[in-house]
C-alpha cells in the first residue's frame, strides 16, 4: 500500500501524518470530485490494492484513492457520472464491491445497509470441503510420485489435477485477471509458478504449491480478522435497547439509536448505561472500564456524568440524554480508532516503498536466472528454469507490507480498550522517542480543586460567625477558592443558612466586598488586604507562611481590620508520584509548567518528586518552554486540558489531553487522549510505543530474513517450490500472529 506524504499543521507546529495513500488534496475535493467508500471483502493483501491501483490508475475520472487494508475500505474520489463505473469496474477484477457512502446519493437508495456489512471473513462448508479434497490429492500424488518413481504416471497427473481444480481455480483466476491488467501481484506469479512446474512435469509439486498457497491465504485472512476486528468489542459494549419515559410517565423499552436528546433513562443494577448523560435521580457506582479504563468502579450521584458502554453496578438511577447514540464518547471512540487503522505509520510508509521496487527486482532476478545460464553457460534449461519458479513464488512481499499495519492496528485497539485513544499510528511511533514531558499543574498532576486545608483567627471571636460571614460573601463568587470555602462551610455547619448580601461586588483580581447587617465585608487576596490598609506584621507573615507551602490563602476583612485567614490548596491525584517516578525509570525528564506563585509550584514539585518546576506561566511563557525543552531533548510531550494550553500542546511532538472523556474539544485536538486523570497512563503509552516498535523491528526481520534464506537456498538450488510457498505465507502468519500479540500489551 503506497501512500503521497503530505503535513498535517497542528497548531504552532508541523506533524508529518500518515493518511491513506495518494492523499486527497483539500482544493481537488472541492472542485466538485464526487467521494465513494466501498467495502472490497476481497482486498486482504496488498496484492488485490495494486490490481485496484494498477486498474484505476488508467481510467478517466478518478481524481485519487484511498485504501484502509485492514477494514477492507476502498475510498475513490471522482468525477464520473456516477459510482456505478467503479462498480464494474471492480467487478470485472472479481472483487465483489459494496458501496457504504456516495456522496453523489445521499439517500439511502441503493446503498448498503450500513448494520449488515460485516467485516468478518467467512468460509463456507463447500470451501472447507474443496480444501479438504485438494489437501488430500495433493498429498495423494506426492505420495504416488515419491513411492513409484513416476511423476508423469496417469494416476500421478489424474492426483494433482485434482488437487489444482478443487484447491486452484480461485488462484488461477485471479492470476488470468492479474495477467490481463499487467498487473505483477502474487497470484499471477503463483499461477505462473504452477503453470510452469506442469510444464516442465512436475505434477506433484504443482498441485503441493496451489493447495498450500490456498490453505495459507484462508489462515492469513482468518487470523487478519483478529486484528480487524479489535475494535468491534467496543462496539458490542453499548446496549441496543434504552428504558425510558414516556409522555405519560411510563417506562418503555426502545431502541437506543431512536432516544433523543433530553429523554429521560432509567439503569438498573447490572444494566449496561446506553448512552452518555447526567444523573437526576438515584446513587450507584458505574464500572467506567469500557471508556476510562479506569479499574475501580467511581461512586455516582445526582449532577454526575455517565458514558454509554459502561456497567451500572449497585443502584437504579434515572438520567437524562447529552447525546444521541451516534454521537456517545464511545461512538466517537470508535470512529476515531476506525479512521487512524487506513493512515499510514512512519514504519508502514518505508515498508510500502522498499515493497515497491523490491518485486520488480526479484523478478527481474528469475528472468535473468531462467535464461542467462542455458544462454552462456550452455547449462540445462529446466532446472535454471524451476529455480527461476520457485525465485517468483519467493517474490511475493505479503508478509512484509501486511506486517506493519497488524502491529499498529493492533496496538491502537489495546490503548483504546485501555482507556487511551491515540490518533494515528504516527504517534504510536512516535511516544518511544519522547524524552521529556511537560506537565500542566491543575487538572493534570492535583485534581485542579482547591479545598480549605487551614483556618486561622486574626482578630478574637465566634470562628463559626466568621466562616458564616466569609461564606456568605464567596457563595456570590465562581472562583475556585470561594467554591472550595462554600463547601468548607457546609461541612461545618451545612443546616445553618448563610448571611443575605447586598451591594455586592466583584473586585477584579483582588476578591469581594458586600454588605451584610449593615456592615461592609471583604473577603479577598494579600493585595486586596494592603489597599484597604489593615495588613499588619502579624498577617504578614501568616501569609508568607502558607505561601512558602504551596496554599492560596485569602483574609476576611471589615473595613476596619482583618478577622480571619483561609488556606485553599489543590490536592495532588493519587497517581501523580507514581506516575512521575515511572517516568523517571524509563529516562523521560518531567518538567511542571504552572501559572500559580513559584511559591506554590515548588511546593507540589516536591511533593510529587520534580525538580524541574517553572511557576507564573502564561500560555506564551509555556510555548517559551517547550521551544527551549525541544532544543534540549528533540522530542517532547506536553499534557495540558487541550483549551488554557492550546499553544503549548501544539508545538510539542505529542499533545496528551488527561480525563478527556465527555470532552469534545480534548478528543478532537489532542494527538493522545488519556481517557480518565490517571496520569500514570502517560507511562504506559510511551511502553506501549515501545513495544510496538519492538514487534514492528521484529516482524520485518523475520520478513525479510525468511525471504533471505530462501532466496539463498533458490539460487544454490536447494529451495522446492512448495518448500518457497510454505516460506511465503508461513512468514505472513508469523508476522501476522507477532503482531495481535499486542492486542494483549497495556
Amino acid at each position: 500500500m503506497h501512500c503521497c506524504d503530505h503535513d498535517h499543521k497542528h497548531g504552532g507546529n508541523t506533524h508529518e501524518h500518515a493518511h491513506a495513500p495518494t492523499a486527497v488534496h483539500p482544493a481537488i475535493v472541492a472542485s466538485g470530485a464526487a467521494q465513494a467508500v466501498l467495502l472490497i471483502q476481497k482486498m486482504d493483501c496488498p496484492t488485490e490494492e495494486k490490481l485496484i491501483r494498477d486498474r484505476f490508475s488508467k481510467m478517466a475520472g478518478i481524481v485519487a484513492m484511498e485504501f484502509n487494508l485492514m477494514q477492507r475500505e476502498l475510498t475513490v474520489h471522482h468525477n464520473l457520472p456516477s459510482v456505478a463505473e467503479i462498480v464494474a469496474a471492480l467487478k470485472k477484477l472479481d472483487l465483489d464491491p459494496v458501496v457504504k457512502s456516495d456522496t453523489q446519493n445521499l439517500t439511502r437508495e441503493g446503498l448498503a445497509d450500513q448494520t449488515e456489512l460485516s467485516g468478518d471473513y467467512r468460509i463456507s462448508p463447500l470451501k472447507w470441503t474443496l480444501m479438504a479434497i485438494s489437501g488430500v490429492t495433493a498429498i495423494g500424488s506426492e505420495v504416488v510420485a515419491w513411492t513409484s518413481g513416476n511423476e508423469t504416471s496417469w494416476l500421478v497427473i489424474a492426483l494433482a489435477l485434482t488437487a489444482i481444480l478443487t484447491g486452484g481455480l480461485d488462484t488461477l483466476r485471479k492470476g488470468w485477471i492479474a495477467l490481463r491488467h499487467f498487473s505483477l501481484n502474487m497470484n499471477f506469479l503463483m499461477s505462473l509458478a504452477v503453470i510452469g512446474a506442469v510444464l516442465i512435469g512436475q505434477w506433484p509439486e504443482a498441485a503441493v504449491v496451489i493447495f498450500l498457497f490456498a490453505a495459507a491465504e484462508m489462515i492469513e485472512a482468518l487470523s487478519l480478522d483478529r486484528a480487524r476486528n479489535a475494535i468491534q468489542g467496543l462496539m458490542a459494549m453499548a446496549p441496543e435497547m434504552a428504558t425510558v419515559r414516556n409522555e405519560s410517565n411510563e417506562w418503555l423499552a426502545i431502541s437506543a439509536a431512536q432516544v433523543q436528546l433530553d429523554a429521560l433513562v432509567r439503569v438498573k443494577p447490572g444494566e449496561r448505561v446506553p448512552l452518555d448523560g447526567i444523573i437526576v435521580d438515584g446513587l450507584s457506582t458505574v464500572n467506567q472500564a469500557p471508556i476510562t479504563g479506569e479499574s475501580m468502579p467511581v461512586a455516582k450521584q445526582s449532577g454526575d456524568t455517565v458514558f454509554a458502554g459502561t456497567i451500572n453496578e449497585l443502584g437504579t438511577f434515572d438520567y437524562r440524554v447529552t447525546a444521541l447514540q451516534s454521537n456517545s464518547t464511545l461512538a466517537r471512540i470508535i470512529k476515531s480508532v476506525q479512521q487512524v487503522q487506513g493512515e499510514r505509520a512512519p514504519t508502514q510508509r518505508f515498508v510500502d516503498q522498499f515493497a515497491r521496487y523490491y518485486i520488480p527486482i526479484v523478478v527481474l532476478l528469475a528472468i535473468l536466472v531462467a535464461l542467462l545460464p542455458p544462454l552462456l553457460l550452455a547449462q540445462p534449461f529446466q532446472p535454471w528454469l524451476y529455480k527461476a519458479l520457485v525465485l517468483l513464488v519467493i517474490a511475493c512481499p505479503c508478509a512484509l507490507v501486511i506486517s506493519t499495519p497488524v502491529t499498529v492496528v493492533s496496538g491502537l485497539a489495546a490503548a483504546a480498550r485501555h482507556g487511551i485513544l491515540i490518533k494515528g499510528g504516527v504517534y504510536l511511533e512516535l511516544g518511544r522517542k519522547l524524552k521529556a514531558v511537560a506537565l500542566d499543574k491543575t487538572g493534570t498532576i492535583t485534581v485542579g480543586k482547591p479545598l480549605v486545608t487551614d483556618t486561622q483567627q486574626i482578630k478574637e471571636g465566634d470562628l463559626h460567625a466568621m466562616l458564616r460571614l466569609a461564606a456568605s460573601l464567596a457563595q456570590r463568587s465562581d472562583h475556585p477558592v470561594s467554591s472550595a470555602v462554600v463547601a468548607h462551610w457546609q461541612e461545618q455547619q451545612s443546616s445553618i443558612s448563610l448571611f443575605e448580601v447586598s451591594d455586592f461586588e466583584a473586585l477584579t483580581g483582588r476578591g469581594v466586598r458586600g454588605m451584610i447587617n449593615g456592615d461592609a465585608y471583604y473577603l479577598g487576596n494579600h493585595r486586596l488586604i494592603h489597599e484597604l490598609g489593615i495588613c499588619g506584621p502579624e498577617l504578614e507573615a501568616a501569609l508568607d507562611a502558607f505561601e512558602q507551602t504551596g496554599k492560596t490563602a485569602v483574609v476576611l476583612g471589615s473595613s476596619a481590620s482583618p478577622l480571619l485567614i483561609l488556606a485553599a490548596a489543590d490536592t495532588i491525584r493519587d497517581s501523580s508520584q507514581a506516575a512521575v517516578a515511572k517516568l523517571q525509570q524509563m529516562g523521560v525528564q518531567v518538567v511542571m509548567l504552572t501559572g500559580d506563585n513559584p511559591h506554590t509550584a515548588e511546593a507540589i514539585g516536591s511533593k510529587v518528586g520534580i525538580s524541574d518546576v517553572r511557576g507564573n506561566q502564561l500560555p506564551d511563557d509555556k510555548l517559551a518552554a517547550i521551544n527551549e525543552l525541544r532544543d534540549r531533548y528533540a522530542y517532547v510531550g506536553m499534557v495540558g486540558d487541550g483549551i488554557n494550553d492550546a499553544p503549548a500542546l501544539a508545538k510539542a511532538d505529542i499533545g496528551f489531553a488527561m480525563g478527556a472523556a465527555g470532552t469534545d474539544t480534548a478528543l478532537e485536538t489532542a494527538d493522545v487522549a488519556l481517557m480518565d486523570d490517571n496520569l500514570g497512563k502517560l507511562a504506559d503509552f510511551i511502553a506501549l510505543s515501545k513495544k510496538t516498535h519492538s514487534v514492528l523491528m521484529q516482524n520485518i526481520t523475520l520478513a525479510l530474513g525468511i525471504k533471505a534464506v530462501f532466496l539463498a537456498l533458490a539460487l544454490g538450488g536447494e529451495a522446492t517450490l512448495w518448500m518457497a510457498v510454505f516460506a511465503d505465507m508461513g512468514a505472513s502468519l508469523l508476522v501476522v500472529f507477532n503482531g495481535l500479540r499486542l492486542l494483549r500489551a497495556v
